[in-house]
């Protein structure tokens, strides 16, 4: 499907639902957007190529209706198991403190489900220019306030989160004059040094991890946020004992035991870098980093966390309700 094809935006006219969230409800009217993208190597983004292949992704907008005037959004970037139950938890947790959420679909459009089992589907990057032109959408909405969009992913839709705080990869993919209020990254992979990855925009960046995650470690997370603070960055790291990758889906709340995906990519033993002409080095060996590297592995565990789950959940609400200059919902 051409990306030069005339622009429509689908709404549901008319239509709008309810959701609670701790006993709180809010009636919300949801509409779907269009996103026009590029799909790109991790070489070609890194290099700042532009005409990737045309792709049209979409996005769900779910506005409040008790809220009133320009409102503050997060856009939600998925993980590598696609769109799921706890992302929509999370617009719906935004929703109800009047904050429009945008959950943005990099997937369906490319024909893709999971990249679980096999990441070279689409490089992680890739998502990121997804997440910058979703951002040039909801800046230009009536309702949305350009200058409060905040983006917040999970997993593999994090770097894009997490990353797109970079000043040099907001020049290159950005629409001109706009950037995240703030980043927000669930479980992210913080195994790659980019060049310049201290260098960002100065907006906040808040990142949670589980300890037990054997999945997408913390560990690189924790250096990742060093280098960034001694540049002077308000960025934190969270992380919590016992919570395994993806501790936010509820909907494994009543599994006993983690669910184990024996053919899952992992990269948790690979320590990786951005070398010259945008290449991916392995930082041990020094040679070019593909699927086929020996650090590659496979099989990791998830596990619902309900601990984790609610300590995220209030401290990201918490963190947004100051960033945004919103009330403080009441208690009930």
């Amino acid at each position: 499907m051409s990306c030069t094809m005339k622009k429509v935006t689908l709404a549901a006219i008319g239509l709008t639902f309810s959701i609670t969230i701790g006993g709180a409800s809010a009636q919300v009217r949801p509409e779907i957007h269009p996103v026009e993208t590029v799909t790109l190597s991790t070489q070609e983004f890194l290099l700042g190529e532009k005409n990737g292949s045309p792709t049209l992704v979409a996005g769900e907008l779910r506005i409040p209706l008790a809220a009133t005037g320009r409102l503050p959004a997060v856009i939600l970037i998925h993980g590598s198991g696609g769109l799921g139950e706890y992302v929509e938890r999370w617009a719906q947790e935004f929703n109800s403190v009047g904050v429009a959420s945008f959950v943005l679909d990099s997937f369906s459009g490319r024909g893709i489900t999971s990249t679980v089992d096999d990441q070279s589907q689409l490089d992680t990057l890739a998502m990121m220019v997804d997440a910058y032109r979703a951002l040039g959408v909801l800046a230009k909405h009536p309702r949305i306030d350009a200058s409060r969009i905040a983006v917040m992913g999970f997993s593999k839709g994090a770097v894009a989160a997490v990353y797109s705080s970079n000043n040099r990869f907001r020049k290159m993919y950005a629409p001109p004059n706009l950037q995240f209020a703030a980043h927000i990254g669930l479980y992210t992979p913080c195994n790659i040094a980019y060049h310049e990855d201290e260098k960002v925009t100065g907006k906040p960046i808040r990142l949670y991890h589980g300890l037990a995650d054997d999945y997408v470690p913390a560990e690189p997370c924790r250096a990742y946020v060093e280098r960034l603070k001694k540049a002077g960055v308000d960025v934190t790291l969270t992380e919590y004992p016992g919570a395994y990758h993806n501790y936010d889906n509820f909907i494994r709340k009543d599994q006993l035991q983690p669910t184990f995906l024996p053919q899952a990519q992992t990269w948790r033993h690979c320590q990786l870098m951005e070398g010259a002409q945008g290449v991916i080095l392995n930082s041990q060996s020094g040679k070019p980093f593909d699927l086929s590297d020996p650090c590659l592995e496979k099989g990791a565990h998830l596990a619902y966390n309900d601990a984790a789950t609610q300590a995220t959940v209030k401290s990201v609400k918490e963190f947004l309700i100051v960033t945004f200059g919103l009330k403080p919902a009441r208690q009930p």
